[in-house]
């Protein structure tokens, strides 16, 4: 459910690219410090997008320096931080372990069950941190995870249900911008969960496994109806974006939101166009 809220690279000038990437290289290292390799494996690019826009609305003050990974073993490469890296962090171990939850349960994967015994005290860490955050989205987590037991297709029942889930992340603290962060990580929320639902449709028919968008399977428009939802979830989180004062990171933030997000879904079309174009042949 992760890997949707990312940029739109080639729309990024090269500077701000290399800022983008310092925030993402920021996160690894504060994941891998923090929590091991564990910690490190759950990255996403969901969260860098967290720290970007708390740092660019409170400005707190940034660490600089460079360093070498896995990845990058020869050429030390820039690496940004500040204490919004740490929250990220902290709430990447939270969603990850319970997603590992999530996903054994529903599927018996052991794999998934393996990789939560391995965050269990870490996400633990985390709720003493955050005791009332964390209870709030251990609440709305399994409600949503009863919710898709029972096979309902109410979509604003259930991409709710991760909307509240990510206001609850974007709310740093309750302030006069706590408004505006909450409805932004709502409505960006309930855009993940329904285009995670768009992209695994085509699987969950054929395996026969439950999905949010099933009754929409044999609906020839399906596709402009989701993408006017989805448009509809990014319009809210956009105009909530642009009442808060942030100059900071401004100009990344908003590739992500208009530009960014679509990527995904881009490459879901493309993938269901190829797959049509062969049954086609």
């Amino acid at each position: 459910m992760f890997g949707y809220v990312t940029i739109d690279k080639p729309e990024l000038r090269f500077r701000e690219f290399d800022t983008y990437r310092s925030y993402y290289c920021g996160l690894c290292r504060e994941l891998r410090e923090g929590y091991g390799v564990p910690g490190q494996l759950t990255l996403t690019y969901d969260l860098t997008f967290v720290i970007l826009l708390l740092e660019g609305l409170y400005e707190p003050e940034v660490q600089e320096g460079k360093t070498r990974c896995v990845i990058h073993p020869f050429i030390k490469h820039p690496v940004r931080k500040s204490v919004f890296t740490g929250y990220a962090s902290d709430m990447n171990i939270m969603l990850s372990y319970y997603k590992c939850l999530d996903d054994w349960n529903d599927e018996h994967r052991i794999t998934r069950k393996a990789f939560a015994e391995a965050l269990k005290k870490k996400a633990a860490g985390v709720e003493g941190k955050y005791p009332e955050k964390c209870e709030m989205i251990v609440l709305y987590l399994e409600r949503l995870s009863t919710l898709e037991k029972e096979e309902v297709h109410d979509i604003d029942a259930l991409s709710g249900c991760f909307g509240h889930i990510m206001e609850e992340i974007f709310t740093w603290k309750h302030d006069v911008w706590e408004k505006d962060l909450r409805r932004m990580g709502f409505y960006l929320g309930k855009y993940i969960y329904i285009l995670d639902a768009f992209e695994d449709l085509e699987e969950d028919m054929k395996n026969g496994s439950y999905n949010l968008l099933s009754f929409m399977s044999e609906d020839p428009d399906r596709g402009k109806k989701i993408e006017k939802l989805l448009t509809m979830m990014l319009a809210e989180s956009c105009r909530a974006f642009e009442r808060l004062p942030v100059v900071m990171h401004a100009d990344i933030i908003r590739n992500i939101l208009y530009s960014g997000v679509w990527t995904r879904y881009r490459a879901v079309l493309r993938k269901r166009n190829k797959e049509n174009m062969k049954e086609n042949v």
